[in-house]
């Protein structure tokens, strides 16, 4: 999944390879469950990525963020959801949520990020 998601990043608009260009790439099978709890989610299945960082539009040269952004990608809810589908590839479904998450590194709203989404089919 690693490799998926690193190949989507390699694929990337140079309008937005470049910004992103320090967001790391975490894959684990499932969130832990004190983040589930924090985040009000019962079941880890509905949780495929998840962005912690500072959104570029919040960083500033007197305040930069101190850590890298970083992407998690949930691997067995993401194959949960991508056999539940069974209309996209594993790597559409892995590409859909990096690239939801490496919205929220660009300040995106959900909504601005799914009109992108759609830009691309």
């Amino acid at each position: 999944m690693l490799a998926l998601a690193e190949r989507c990043f390699a694929e990337l608009p140079d309008f937005m390879r470049g910004p992103a260009g320090d967001v790391r790439i975490l894959v684990m099978d499932y969130a832990e469950d004190e983040l589930l709890d924090e985040m009000e989610i019962d079941d880890a299945l509905d949780l495929t990525g998840l962005y912690v960082g500072v959104p570029l539009t919040l960083e500033s040269v007197t305040q930069p963020a101190m850590d890298r952004p970083l992407i998690y990608l949930y691997r067995l809810p993401i194959l949960f959801e991508w056999a539940q589908r069974g209309d996209v590839t594993l790597e559409e479904m892995v590409r859909h949520v990096f690239i939801h998450e490496l919205g929220h590194h660009f300040g995106w709203s959900d909504a601005e990020i799914d009109a992108k989404l759609a830009e691309e089919h």
